[in-house]
């Protein structure tokens, strides 16, 4: 198998770190970006994630619209929203718009080995 390559979407510098480490822990490649139109223009590059982990807060592309934007353009990597607002109707709303998961802030070693856990189950992506 292949090493799955993650790639953090974050305008938190803190979070950014926080997500970074945890993934390098877990000796997963993994790259930051600080707002989710960066998200879609690495992707537009044909550059290929096994997971994404969404902030929903952030400026010029929020994680709903980036979201929703990856998906039209057949993203199936696996998505997780991140994110430290936990209203219902947000959290419904960023799942709506693709997520494959979602996990409240701070995301911790648990937290991130949940998510590979169920990419691992998943079977929606492929280890190419």
């Amino acid at each position: 198998m292949n090493k799955l390559r993650a790639l953090v979407v974050d305008d938190n510098i803190i979070n950014q770190m926080i997500h970074h480490r945890l993934l390098d822990n877990l000796g997963i490649e993994n790259q930051v970006v600080g707002n989710g139109k960066e998200a879609v223009d690495v992707h537009s590059s044909g550059t290929y994630f096994d997971v994404i982990l969404m902030d929903m807060d952030m400026p010029i592309m929020n994680g709903i619209e980036a979201t929703k934007k990856l998906r039209e353009m057949g993203i199936r990597s696996f998505i997780a929203g991140v994110t430290t607002r936990a209203l219902e109707q947000e959290k419904g709303e960023f799942m709506e718009a693709g997520l494959d998961d979602y996990q409240e802030k701070p995301l911790t070693t648990a937290k991130l080995l949940s998510i590979l856990h169920k990419i691992n189950h998943s079977g929606i992506h492929n280890f190419s």
